[in-house]
């Protein structure tokens, strides 16, 4: 029975990037519908580096989980065939795309019709980004506990929790608290709802999947607890973000900054869990 921890590279790889993207997506509307003035766009722009840091940190751990970063090149061996060859090339290219476009943004090398362009486009890779991410593991039938709906849902619903958060910390960074950022908590709230209900049926559902050696539910004993403990944590990091302007003051940035940090450790814990549901059957799954 394990708890999936030993795939430590492979959870910051995932929660780092769908963070990433839809940290990237809450600033790319900041710039393209947030009517500011060019200094506070300049802002934005140079404050993505916090988003190319921590996907650069995403993609460190993918390699480690390779055994040798030597061997990173042979992922894309199979690009269009594999789900893990798409998923390393897709997100090479929103990486590489997105991060070329802020460099030639933040030395004000772009127009602004094509920073928007490059805004939209970079936003489309990350969604197809981390739908690869979703394919990797959605695909493979012989994973009963994997190849079902709570996959998609689990990933898009990391990237709709803690996507708004590192938005708005980076929007805050950038010395930004426009009106339409009170909107941002609202999402994550709802997500963070909406997990919980995922974690819960999907537990359900665990107790009627067997192999002919192996209960699902006996994958991880301890799933109930290790969810409800994702679920407080997750609370906690949203209630930093959000008591602050119950009571009408602004979130500061270190605030905001535990409150992220205590996002990524309730994420991981999950997505800990998702790895340790893993259970090879084969063909014939009972459930």
């Amino acid at each position: 029975m394990g708890s999936g921890w030993h795939e430590w590279p492979l959870m910051i790889f995932t929660v780092f990037g769908q963070c990433v993207v839809g940290g990237f997506i809450v600033l790319a509307f900041a710039l393209l519908k947030g009517r500011l003035s060019s200094e506070l766009q300049q802002r934005i722009i140079v404050g993505m580096l916090g988003l190319w840091v921590l996907m650069g940190i995403g993609f460190i751990a993918s390699m480690l989980h390779l055994g040798s970063p030597m061997r990173a090149f042979n992922s894309l061996n199979r690009v269009g065939a594999s789900p893990l060859s798409n998923e390393i090339a897709s997100g090479s290219i929103f990486f590489a795309f997105g991060g070329i476009g802020w460099l030639l943004a933040v030395v004000r090398k772009l127009t602004l019709g094509l920073r928007n362009v490059w805004l939209v486009i970079t936003m489309i890779l990350g969604v197809i980004f981390v739908w690869m991410m979703v394919r990797v593991y959605n695909s493979i039938d012989t994973v009963p506990t994997w190849y079902s709906i709570w996959t998609p849902l689990s990933f898009f619903l990391t990237l709709l929790t803690g996507g708004p958060l590192l938005g708005y910390l980076l929007l805050r960074t950038a010395g930004i608290d426009g009106w339409a950022m009170r909107l941002l908590p609202a999402v994550s709230v709802l997500a963070l709802i909406a997990s919980a209900i995922v974690a819960m049926m999907q537990g359900a559902e665990l107790a009627t999947m067997h192999s002919a050696v192996q209960q699902a539910s006996a994958l991880i004993p301890d799933y109930g607890a290790l969810m409800a403990w994702r679920t407080v944590v997750l609370a906690v990091a949203l209630s930093c973000w959000i008591v602050p302007q119950v009571a009408g003051k602004v979130p500061t940035v270190p605030l905001l900054s535990v409150a992220f940090m205590l996002l990524l450790v309730g994420e991981l814990i999950g997505r800990g869990v998702f790895y340790g549901l893993h259970m090879t059957v084969g063909m014939a799954v009972a459930g």
